[in-house]
């Protein structure tokens, strides 16, 4: 089961917000060895990728990919833009540096209308980097495409050869379900990306999970990981139910992207700095709850004692 963590990338605290590179080696020490993520989403929603120019994506790749030598697992860069010849610049790079794979969201201005053109979208960016495996991102809350996953997985491989598997970001487990269920004969990655209903997906047949929470709940959810392969349920529900506590407090307070960033800086004590607009800093009431919250659970026991357990959650 691979636990995948979406990146977040550094940025010097100025008035421009630029992109702080030289933290990226900490932060990739910090998920291996205090979180147990050893696998890497690179410039998705959480890296607000889609915020960066081109030259910046592809830097901030190649920092990744750079630094991750060695210490990770797979490092998947996003390369979906609104521009096409854009993306296929984007997965060429990244066939270029070394990375492990690349997935694309749907074009969310001017929208494929059906199936059949999002394939064809897909295809043409897939063949720029024809070595690497290919994913395709499913988040339709953001893209604003409706197309249902399962509609795009029918034929997509006899199309698009190196089509690897699918970044399923939506509560639709009717969809997600037949993702699964309709391609069990064939060997695709199946990763999950709504973070609090993740057991559920794994009952459903996930084989991995892509989510912003493995940042800085990465060491919760890998034992939840843990209980669901040696089949001890009961305890994995407890986990997802103890993840779930903390993700439902914070989505009442109003939780994205910039309250991801606090939390994950609040947490690793590396500084995330603030987001790029249209995004705000998130406040420091927001910051405050969701610390004493994390305590509450004693999600940051790891921090403050160097043997601390879990157990307001176990």
């Amino acid at each position: 089961m691979r636990l995948h963590s979406a990146e977040r990338r550094r940025r010097l605290t100025s008035r421009l917000g630029e992109i702080n590179f030289s933290v990226i080696g900490q932060y990739v020490d910090y998920l291996v060895e205090e979180q147990g993520v050893k696998n890497i989403f690179v410039n998705g929603t959480t890296g607000e990728g889609l915020s960066l120019s081109i030259s910046e994506r592809r830097r901030v790749a190649e920092e990744w990919v750079t630094k991750g030598r060695n210490k990770l697992d797979q490092i998947v860069i996003h390369v979906g833009a609104l521009s096409l010849k854009e993306s296929q610049e984007l997965a060429q790079h990244a066939a270029e540096i070394g990375a492990d794979g690349i997935a694309v969201i749907a074009p969310f201005f001017l929208k494929p209308w059906n199936k059949d053109v999002l394939i064809n979208f897909l295809k043409e960016v897939a063949a720029a980097a024809p070595a690497l495996p290919f994913y395709y991102y499913h988040i339709p809350a953001l893209t604003g495409v409706k197309i249902r996953a399962e509609e795009v997985l029918g034929g997509i491989q006899e199309k698009i050869p190196t089509f690897q598997g699918l970044k399923f970001s939506d509560t639709d487990l009717l969809d997600f379900g037949q993702c699964v269920d309709q391609n069990r004969q064939r060997q695709f990655a199946f990763l999950f990306g709504v973070d609090e209903q993740l057991l559920s997906a794994l009952v459903m047949g996930a084989t991995g999970a892509v989510g912003s929470t493995y940042n800085y709940l990465g060491k919760k959810t890998n034992q939840m990981l843990e209980a669901f392969e040696r089949k001890d349920f009961s305890s994995a529900l407890n986990h997802q139910f103890c993840i779930q506590r903390f993700i439902n407090f914070v989505v009442k307070l109003g939780f994205g992207v910039s309250q991801t960033k606090a939390i994950m800086t609040l947490v690793s004590g590396i500084p995330m700095g603030p987001p790029r607009l249209p995004l705000q800093k998130a406040s420091r009431e927001f910051t405050d709850n969701a610390e004493a919250k994390l305590r509450s659970l004693d999600f940051l026991s790891f921090n403050d004692l160097k043997d601390g357990n879990l157990g307001a959650c176990s």
